[in-house]
């Protein structure tokens, strides 16, 4: 017989509030909440493991003084949304500071990037895209597999008049931007070992 449901799954009439999902203890790990409702995550994939990895460690070292690389961090970003972007790129302050401890706000968010895998890809091309914008963040990239250890990664920028995200560029092989800071990252082996 199957165990049951607990309660705590089951979202109130308005949906879960931010502040409420936040305090929430024993959710399973990534799980995030769209639009007061519960998303969880299917397991990582080792593409996307390698990938979020990889990203993470490039934007953190390519990064300008002032900022930080970060990976897999909730993100506060409306009274019913606390999505949990694969990479972030935030103030270092906010990397820093002791409280909130476990997510971020928009205002402290220059980048976020979502690796797509099957099980994400409507909440990473469609839902949280518009959802990032809406919050003001200006740099959005998706980064899709291209085969092997390849990627594709299409960037997009925020349009502050619309709150709407343009493309600002389709990369394959090789990302080299000037926006939002020089960035220059090789898509063609992500999950390589690094030499030592």
């Amino acid at each position: 017989m199957p165990e049951p449901i607990p309660d705590w799954v089951f979202p109130p009439p308005e949906g879960f509030s931010a502040d409420g999902f936040l305090r929430m203890t024993h959710l399973p790990p990534h799980t995030e909440l769209i639009d007061g409702g519960l998303v969880f995550v299917a397991p990582q994939t080792k593409w996307h493991s390698g990938t979020v990895d990889h990203f993470r460690v490039e934007l953190d070292s390519q990064a300008p003084e002032g900022w930080r690389g970060d990976r897999d961090m909730a993100l506060k970003i409306g009274a019913r949304q606390v999505p949990e972007p694969d990479v972030l790129v935030v103030r270092e302050a906010a990397f820093l500071a002791p409280e909130p401890e476990t997510y971020y706000l928009p205002e402290d968010v220059l980048l976020v990037a979502e690796a797509v895998t099957p099980a994400s890809q409507d909440r990473d091309r469609e839902t949280k895209p518009g959802k990032y914008s809406r919050a003001g963040i200006a740099h959005f990239w998706r980064i899709e597999e291209a085969g092997g250890d390849s990627a594709v990664v299409y960037a997009y920028e925020l349009d502050p008049a619309t709150r709407s995200y343009g493309v600002a560029g389709i990369h394959r092989d090789r990302i080299k931007v000037s926006s939002p800071f020089p960035i220059d990252i090789d898509l063609t082996e992500i999950r390589r070992r690094r030499a030592r």
